[in-house]
């Protein structure tokens, strides 16, 4: 998962001129198939002091515009007032203005956002500046439901605006009087009575709901969703190691290993040409990625000799090193959801340890194998240990991933602390990080979700390879 923090200039309100920040935490939502489907955006609040402008006024960043708020239908503008808009209202039009940037929107790679809600984001007209393709807005449970909130959320559905009810367990008031206007229903499988989970999902599907089932992290409660019905899976069961009786490790993985191995050390032309000879498949993904945009010096790559020379040694070293991780459908590399954690997962790594003190290009590419490498066990199954020595890796970078330890190891960490929203870790982290924050930490993460998302747009981030 990604964090994406957003600065929102002259979003502040603050007398020292600081700006209001906004962080996201980027889970992925996979479908039955196991390929990414959407994110949820779990938000970090800025800090807004309690006090408002002197003036009485907003800044015009957090300010809705008026294209927005008149277009399509009129406004609740009479049920709204305008007036001083309080801390709580200041803080929800910060968090939109942070969601409607393009870096966001780049990070997403085109999928939709899954977004938390609270009233005073429901009843502020900014809301409306999200575009209703790209977010779904969840109501979390501890939503007061009242007249006036089923007045504002019957207003937005007839906009067109999608709705999700969260962390669902069991029936309630509140969940009865939302599930009409719900198209999504988000149960955590793991909290449900185990004997009312196939009636309610039964029911719920019935109804026409899109069911999506929360903190899936283990292959089998992935399969008793999957077995009930369930449409769409939140947690990270796709980047665990599973036992050697599920795990298939398929042929061209093999051969990306050998050809990781050979790699290692420093081979020649002649030398890759013939083990790439024997894996025709990764010839023509390397033809691929040497004809795409910048690296075919001007010219169409027709030999496999030529194709090397183009690419050069370490950048098919990370194509293969990454490719490892891809699911082997003939699907696009942005879908792939443990192939893109891997990437924003290294790409992090190498974004920050580059801005550390002291750290050269060897140990930025230290840092992009120690994320690359990371979660290994996911790919071949049994020990992690042992797949490291396979592959050759440095001490530190086996010392980082086995036991978190180093610069590498605190990196590591920082990452694993984004990809789970835990931003009290995140802040401890980044205190031993400096001059790193954790709302730098964030933005990296942003940078490096956008990089491997780009899988179809550009060769500054992942090509697509197909087989």
């Amino acid at each position: 998962m990604t964090s994406i923090a957003i600065e929102t200039p002259g979003a502040s309100v603050a007398t020292d001129g600081a700006s209001a920040v906004a962080s996201f935490a980027r889970q992925p939502i996979l479908n039955r198939e196991g390929m990414l489907c959407g994110y949820e955006l779990k938000v970090l609040a800025p800090d807004v002091p309690p006090d408002a402008p002197p003036d009485g006024s907003e800044p015009p960043d957090m300010a809705i515009t008026t294209a927005a708020a008149q277009s399509d239908t009129a406004t609740t503008a009479d049920s709204l007032p305008s007036r001083a808009p309080t801390p709580a209202q200041r803080i929800a039009r910060a968090i939109v203005s942070a969601l409607v940037q393009a870096d966001v929107r780049g990070a997403l790679t085109r999928h939709p956002a899954y977004v938390d809600v609270n009233r005073d984001l429901l009843l502020d007209d900014a809301i409306l500046r999200l575009p209703r393709e790209r977010f779904i807005l969840e109501l979390p449970p501890s939503l007061e439901v009242d007249d006036t909130l089923i007045e504002r959320i019957v207003y937005l559905h007839g906009r067109r605006y999608r709705f999700a009810l969260d962390d669902v367990t069991q029936p309630t008031d509140s969940f009865a009087k939302l599930l009409p206007y719900a198209e999504i229903i988000k149960i955590d499988v793991a909290r449900v009575p185990h004997a009312l989970l196939p009636k309610l999902a039964s029911v719920l599907k019935s109804a026409g709901k899109l069911l999506l089932a929360l903190r899936v992290d283990a292959q089998d409660a992935f399969d008793t969703a999957h077995g009930l019905g369930f449409d769409r899976f939140q947690g990270y069961y796709f980047a665990r190691a599973q036992s050697a009786a599920t795990r298939r490790v398929s042929a061209p993985r093999h051969a990306l290993l050998n050809l990781l191995q050979l790699l290692a050390g420093e081979p020649t032309v002649a030398q890759l040409e013939a083990e790439l000879k024997l894996n025709p498949v990764l010839v023509m993904h390397l033809m691929k990625l040497a004809n795409s945009s910048g690296l075919a010096l001007g010219h169409r790559v027709t030999t496999l000799r030529d194709a090397i020379n183009a690419t050069g040694t370490d950048r098919i070293a990370r194509w293969t090193q990454l490719l490892l991780y891809a699911d082997g459908r003939k699907v696009a590399l942005e879908d792939d959801p443990l192939l893109q954690l891997a990437a924003s997962r290294a790409r992090f790594m190498e974004l920050a340890i580059e801005r550390l003190p002291e750290a050269g290009r060897d140990e930025a590419d230290a840092a992009f194998l120690t994320g690359v490498f990371s979660f290994v066990d996911a790919v071949f199954g049994g020990s992690l240990e042992k797949t490291l020595n396979v592959l050759t890796l440095s001490r530190p970078i086996q010392a980082a991933i086995l036991h978190r330890e180093g610069r590498l190891g605190l990196l590591l960490s920082a990452v694993e602390a984004l990809e789970s929203g835990a931003w009290d870790r995140l802040g401890e982290l980044s205190d031993e990080l400096q001059p790193l924050t954790l709302e730098e930490l964030a933005r990296l993460g942003l940078a490096a979700g956008a990089w491997a998302g780009v899988a179809d747009r550009s060769a500054e981030g992942l090509e697509r390879i197909e087989d």
